[in-house]
């Protein structure tokens, strides 16, 4: 492979034929001493530490019996504890399994239950959820071999702190069972499984394998000028990819310093970036515009940050202009993925121009290839990018990458002569909520349970801090009566917060195809009449 396609950090050339184990190693051995990741009580970890850490890790996995194939979870906010657990799970062959920190215990039990994980990884409380408690209660209790009766599967519950992890490395495999299981993993085996969803309701596993998944962050770094020496701040949250390739692996494969925070704080995101000079930062446009928001902004010394960039399919050009302005970042981009393309499809380049970045989401990646569907619009997309497949779903799979490898990604797009693709809207009914997924028919499935909901739709509203939020469209049930603030309490005990509409409107009837399918534009439009 030329350059283009498998750029070079520091001696390694990064390419479809590496692994994970692999990549720490290498990490470890190049960097040595230079701190890799800051946890948020300022307690420092090397790249020659973090290897040592994943490989204690991973002997106590070997120890547990977890084997190649076997899914791990993890259901936490960030730490570097998060980082070392998924490293350790990836570099015995085990397929890492994260679960949304907003899930309440069902949806959490859903994903668990799918891929059958053998142990969870997780932590005493985030935000005031006790993970363990919700996983029990929406489980049925504690098992007769296991820690919830309903997911026969899983085995152990370990909790990311100091002294559990202890407990369970206390328990070590030798040193060559430990090397021949490293070294079984190939640049093709399954590395993690990133839940998404779709039409259906029903969230579906993404399979992403080794070489792929590195790849696809060499790239990401190359278009982001990212190198040794960058300090980045990860708001993003690791479940998913723009908090865990695009961030902490991306860190460890350019060699930069990360700096992972659990929660969004405005204030302590700005007192971080001044105490720390970091160089990088990069997450949805909320994030940046809170940021700005913040009656202390201009209280703080941001003059170190370097690298920006935000991601969605259609980014505020003020944004983009502020990113150069108001933020001081020598580069600002944007680029557009999905979780069934590695995260990542095309992206923008140093090089690009301030239209470019603010009108579309730039260039496929090398080796990539996208086209417009001529009957609907739609992108397709094919390339090493594209995900392996759902886990066990060979049905979603094939609706969702045809006989000829094209990825239906269920955008409406256009291809500009220059190259740039530009994003125009969704035939998916996603509502992204502050750069997350909410996607309505699985809140509808959820809401369906309401005593007082007869039937229901959800659609995306407009919102000026969000973007979009969920709109609950509702038929009553005869005789009952329903507002906003008893279906939020409802909702917020059985859904993440995102998901949870922001608006209720009650309706007689929908508008429908003749097949009966709502016709949601219609129904927007009503509304808005």
């Amino acid at each position: 492979m030329d350059d283009a396609v498998s750029p070079h950090f520091s001696g390694l050339t990064i390419s479809l034929e590496h692994t994970l184990p692999e990549l720490i190693a290498h990490v470890a051995a190049t960097y040595g001493d230079t701190p890799f990741v800051v946890g948020e009580d300022g307690r420092a970890t090397s790249f020659a530490g973090f290897a040592e850490r994943v490989n204690r890790l991973a002997a106590a996995l070997v120890a547990q019996g977890i084997a190649h194939g076997d899914r791990v979870a993890i259901w936490a906010p960030n730490s570097p504890e998060w980082m070392i657990a998924a490293s350790a799970i990836e570099s015995i062959g085990a397929v890492m399994v994260p679960i949304n920190t907003r899930f309440k215990g069902g949806e959490a039990l859903y994903a668990l239950g799918k891929t059958r994980a053998r142990l969870l990884f997780t932590v005493g409380s985030f935000l005031g959820n006790d993970y363990v408690a919700m996983l029990a209660q929406a489980g049925d209790g504690l098992g007769a071999a296991g820690p919830v009766a309903a997911l026969p599967a899983l085995e152990r519950i370990v909790l990311l702190d100091d002294a559990s992890l202890a407990v369970f490395e206390a328990k070590q495999c030798g040193e060559a069972e430990l090397a021949a299981h490293i070294a079984a993993v190939r640049p093709d085996s399954i590395a993690d499984i990133l839940f998404t969803s779709g039409t259906t309701g029903y969230p579906k596993g993404a399979m992403h394998n080794h070489g792929q998944a590195l790849w696809m962050v060499a790239n990401w770094n190359r278009s982001n000028d990212l190198h040794a020496g960058d300090r980045a701040l990860i708001v993003n949250p690791f479940f998913h990819s723009f908090g865990y390739r695009s961030g902490w692996v991306s860190g460890l494969v350019a060699g930069m310093t990360v700096f992972p925070v659990a929660s969004f704080d405005p204030e302590a995101v700005l007192a971080l970036i001044e105490r720390e000079r970091i160089s990088v930062l990069m997450g949805p446009p909320t994030i940046f515009t809170s940021l700005m928001e913040h009656p202390r902004f201009g209280d703080f010394d941001i003059s170190s940050l370097r690298v920006g960039h935000t991601g969605a399919s259609n980014v505020p050009v003020e944004l983009i202009r502020a990113g150069r302005e108001v933020f001081g970042f020598d580069l600002f981009l944007t680029s557009f993925g999905q979780t069934e393309t590695t995260a990542l499809v095309t992206v923008n380049y140093p090089d690009s121009d301030f239209e470019t970045i603010a009108r579309t989401v730039g260039v496929p990646l090398p080796g990539v290839e996208v086209r417009i569907a001529e009957d609907t619009g739609e992108l397709l997309v094919r390339g090493p990018n594209v995900m392996q497949g759902y886990f066990e779903d060979p049905e979603q799979t094939a609706a969702t990458i045809d006989a000829d490898g094209w990825l239906h990604t269920g955008d409406v797009a256009c291809l500009n002569p220059n190259g740039t693709v530009r994003i125009l809207d969704r035939l998916k009914d996603v509502v992204i909520v502050g750069g997350f997924n909410a996607y309505p028919a699985e809140v509808e499935n959820i809401l369906r349970a309401h005593p007082a909901i007869a039937d229901i739709c959800i659609i995306g509203w407009p919102d000026d801090r969000m973007g979009e939020v969920c709109a609950a469209c509702v038929i009553l049930r005869s005789g009952a009566s329903l507002t906003l603030a008893e279906l939020t309490a409802w909702s917020r005990e059985r859904m993440a917060n995102y998901k949870v509409p922001r608006h209720l409107f009650l309706v007689e009837d929908f508008p429908r195809t003749p097949l009966g399918k709502i016709q949601k534009f219609v129904l927007r439009d009503r509304l808005t009449a």
